[in-house]
């Protein structure tokens, strides 16, 4: 798959209310932390050319936008991303992440549109009890692209190769990902509406959010494997 027109919004949250947000698993799922900070991310952008390795992409569900809201995570010693929620406009790719990743998908009204350098992004959760989630925004990169250094907040945020998500037994399980380094722009965002997390019992701080976009990268997920 390709992902296109990325955002990584992220703002500094108390670890502790992050903390209290994760599922009990077996192996257990922790916190993972920068520096004693946790980072709550909302992450809009649009996915295309989405296929099963070796198959041709499926018609009516090889395109469409997503947005995420996430945290980073480690278990069994392994760094990776934990999902609180991925919206998307394709009830087809809802039903079938939630079956076969044990994802938190909901489904959503969205809207992608030219702005400046970047894209004019709207997102509104339609999913049956999957609560009020609301995103509208504008974005673009506000400066020249760049590779992430280890060590460095960026890197920390973006470089995550894994994912975990828990059954309904709440064994976890982890899918690796492949790509390039991401590249990295500084990045500029308005949010006019932004109410992604208030249905999972948890507020924003009024601070400026930490923002980088990406143009586009080609991704591989592996198939879910226990953790």
């Amino acid at each position: 798959m390709q992902w296109r027109d990325l955002l990584f919004a992220h703002w500094p949250v108390a670890p502790e209310a992050l903390a209290a947000l994760l599922p009990a698993t077996t192996p257990p799922l922790e916190l993972d932390t920068f520096e004693g900070s946790a980072w709550l991310g909302i992450v809009p952008f649009r996915m295309r050319g989405i296929r099963w390795r070796g198959w041709p992409p499926l018609p009516g569900a090889n395109a469409f936008p997503e947005l995420n809201v996430r945290t980073c995570v480690i278990a069994n010693g392994r760094p990776g991303v934990w999902f609180f929620s991925l919206d998307a406009a394709n009830p087809l790719a809802v039903r079938t992440a939630r079956v076969t990743h044990h994802l938190r998908y909901f489904d959503a009204d969205m809207t992608v549109a030219p702005w400046g350098a970047g894209v004019a992004y709207g997102s509104w959760r339609t999913h049956r009890g999957g609560g009020t989630a609301e995103l509208v925004a504008r974005y673009e990169p506000a400066g020249p692209q760049f590779l992430s250094v280890e060590g460095r907040l960026e890197h920390w945020l973006t470089e995550r190769y894994r994912l975990f998500s828990a059954d309904p037994a709440g064994r976890l399980h982890r899918c690796e990902i492949e790509h390039a380094p991401w590249p990295l722009q500084p990045a500029r965002a308005e949010f006019s509406r932004l109410d992604m997390t208030r249905w999972m019992g948890l507020e924003l701080p009024e601070v400026q959010p930490h923002l980088l976009f990406a143009r586009s990268l080609n991704v591989r997920a592996h198939r879910l494997v226990r953790a």
